[in-house]
């Protein structure tokens, strides 16, 4: 089955603003979605479609399991929610997702899993992969297979960020500042990133390990959650530090925000706020003006 086919035109887009925005010092909630289901494993990202309305969170953590008698299938499922934060549906394709997005370049709904670059080993459902929707954009089970694993996206538990623009991935890297540039065309990574997290008050392990969101935003590309000190480190795409914007003090954070719980999706930094609700609530933070 061939994934559904969104034509949303360029105008709809939330993407690239070519200039520069001012940082907010303070975010400001754009949205709250509070988790009707409890996750299947971990939230990890979120993804938006402007044209469809619709928000999508991709729980992660689930490797895929089969028998004798069933294709191995990750048990860890992706949930949609409208534009008020109103739970839609929920599937489950059958990855151990880490990255959810919107990709504006095929019009389809994306997903990179755990050890994209095979740096663990070689496992099954490995990869990028297309989600399948409705017409209204509701989640359906089936899936198509988009490119298998990539060594060039370094670390196993990597969270990269799409850049449509360029059409290409960051994948931040565990334990340190780095991030590398991935042309999913190539084997190797095409460049390194290296932030300057001294400059920012901050040491790698008070910074998410694995995520650094995209904002497409010149001279502001990169967003980095500092979860110690409950604020947004803003690079450029260089990796110069460039400003911060203060998370609220209320909030509660985890050691889990260090791994999961993350994402970038229509103009906001998406981080989770597991003490919130049943289930947890997250919170979408606007940080440019």
């Amino acid at each position: 089955m061939r994934a559904l086919t969104l034509l949303i035109p360029i105008a709809l887009m939330t993407l690239a603003s070519t200039a520069n925005a001012e940082i907010l010092p303070e975010a400001e909630v754009g949205i709250k979605i509070p988790m009707v289901k409890k996750p299947t494993t971990r939230p990890f990202t979120v993804a938006h479609i402007p044209g469809l309305k619709r928000y999508y969170i991709a729980d992660g953590g689930l490797a895929p399991m089969g028998s004798e008698t069933e294709a191995p299938y990750s048990k860890s499922q992706i949930h949609a929610y409208d534009e008020d934060g109103k739970y839609v549906n929920s599937s489950r394709p059958g990855y151990d997702n880490r990255s959810i997005y919107y990709n504006s370049n095929t019009h389809q709904l994306e997903t990179i899993t755990y050890n994209i670059s095979s740096d663990l080993g070689f496992a099954p459902n490995s990869g990028i992969f297309s989600i399948h929707l409705t017409e209204a954009g509701d989640l359906k089970d089936s899936s198509d297979e988009i490119s298998q694993f990539n060594p060039a996206f370094g670390d196993s538990a990597t969270i990269p960020s799409y850049d449509a623009e360029h059409k290409r991935y960051y994948a931040k890297q565990a334990h340190g500042n780095n991030v590398f540039i991935v042309d999913p065309n190539s084997r190797e990574k095409t460049g390194v990133i290296t932030l300057e997290l001294d400059k920012a008050g901050a040491a790698h392990d008070d910074v998410s390990d694995s995520f650094i969101a995209y904002t497409a935003v010149k001279g502001e590309e990169f967003a980095l959650l500092d979860v110690d000190h409950k604020t947004v480190l803003m690079f450029d795409i260089t990796g110069k530090f460039v400003g911060k914007s203060a998370l609220p003090k209320t909030l509660k954070l985890r050691a889990n925000n260090h791994y999961t719980g993350l994402g970038y999706a229509n103009q906001m930094l998406f981080v989770f706020h597991e003490p919130e609700g049943e289930f947890g609530t997250y919170y979408g933070f606007k940080i440019q003006k």
